[in-house]
């Protein structure tokens, strides 16, 4: 069981087991099984609102003892809570499945993800403290006949013919 605070300060379990794939399964349509073949953990990393939906379908048996509806559950989840619950989705994940290989597998690609996912992050932050990308944006308002340094007249204040 892994664990996660959202923005409203509830913790929440996450317990991936049968009973919870298939509640996931009925109410998302997702089949959590589909992260050993490698598609699913993209899909759930670039969309917060399928993960979301499926971290409310696992915790649902929570969320309905404490009176939390899926909309409650969802305003609650953004920026860091929503990065908590991948982690303890994705993890639940990898100790679910029943192969020892695929454990080992799925958690390999899960820590490839993650590296993966943080030198993204790092070459962004390289490009913005650079001044690489205030270079480019300068070359594209220039090519547009616009002036990096001043925004354009309005026609309110261009003198008339």
């Amino acid at each position: 069981m892994r664990m996660f605070i959202d923005n409203a300060g509830r913790t929440w379990t996450v317990d991936i087991n049968v009973a919870a794939l298939k509640r996931v399964r009925g109410l998302t349509g997702v089949d959590l099984m589909q992260v050993i073949e490698g598609t699913l953990i993209e899909k759930l990393i670039r969309d917060p609102v399928l993960l979301c939906d499926v971290v409310y379908a696992i915790c649902k048996p929570e969320a309905d003892a404490a009176k939390v509806s899926d909309e409650e559950f969802g305003k609650a989840m953004a920026g860091d809570a929503i990065e908590a619950a991948t982690t303890a989705v994705l993890e639940e994940l990898v100790g679910f499945c029943p192969s020892p290989r695929d454990r080992a597998n799925l958690g390999r690609v899960l820590q490839a993800t993650k590296k993966v996912m943080e030198r993204a992050r790092d070459l962004v932050e390289k490009k913005l403290d650079s001044g690489e990308l205030d270079r480019l944006a300068d070359r594209l308002l220039e090519s547009a006949g616009v002036s990096s340094g001043s925004a354009p007249a309005s026609s309110a204040s261009t003198p008339g013919p």
